[in-house]
């Protein structure tokens, strides 16, 4: 068995695929992929050119959700999507609300202009008119999706049934980005979302992956304080 997880280690989507991974016990090999730069013959793996893409021996695949679906079907222990149909669709609601909604609201608003202009510009932090652009949509913007998640998880360890899925690994995983800029949901105003985030992110598959990541912005702002 050879699987193989091709992509830039700080991208939600690879992220995603390797906390997979990691949950089911998997060995894999990483393989980083600029999209911007790719290496030859990537739109043989990746038809659209985007990032995540995976192969299972002579077996290719490319986006993130596709992949985890397979690696489900695949490696079925243990199970990280819910067999109760409505539990199910529930489960694949919340991953792609936070893939198709929550994910590219932080990259563009604070992941982008507070981590990666810097980064690429050599300067030890952004300019005070991205903070405060990114300070705004965070005050105006983001509730929404906290005010959604806090009633979705409710009085619950997990979102969806009493087990992990995959709807407890995207939101966990689309908030660590974030964490890089230190943005974090208030603990005052979304107290369970904000314990839930704690408790995956202390999970050795968000921990260890954390750790790897960190160096690439040589800094890791951690958690807000509130």
């Amino acid at each position: 068995m050879s699987l193989i997880v091709f992509g830039t280690s700080v991208s939600p989507f690879v992220r995603k695929v390797r906390i997979v991974l990691t949950e089911k016990g998997l060995f894999y090999r990483h393989e980083n992929v600029n999209e911007a730069k790719p290496p030859d013959g990537w739109r043989e793996l990746s038809p659209l050119g985007k990032i995540p893409a995976f192969k299972d021996c002579d077996r290719a695949l490319a986006g993130s959700s596709v992949i985890c679906a397979y690696l489900e079907r695949r490696f079925p222990i243990p199970p990280l999507y819910p067999t109760e149909p409505y539990d199910y669709a529930r489960a694949l609601w919340l991953e792609d609300y936070m893939d198709d909604g929550f994910v590219p609201l932080g990259r563009s608003k604070v992941f982008l202009p507070l981590i990666v202009e810097p980064l690429l510009a050599g300067k030890p932090e952004a300019d005070v008119a991205a903070q405060e652009a990114a300070g705004k949509a965070v005050d105006e913007e983001f509730p929404a999706f906290w005010d959604y998640l806090e009633r979705e998880l409710g009085e619950g360890e997990f979102f969806v049934g009493e087990h992990l899925t995959i709807a407890d690994i995207a939101i966990a995983n689309a908030h660590v980005n974030l964490r890089y800029a230190g943005v974090a949901p208030a603990r005052n105003r979304w107290p369970r979302l904000r314990a839930f985030l704690d408790r995956m992110h202390s999970r050795s598959s968000f921990s260890n992956l954390v750790k790897e990541e960190a160096p690439i912005f040589d800094r890791l702002s951690g958690w807000i304080s509130d």
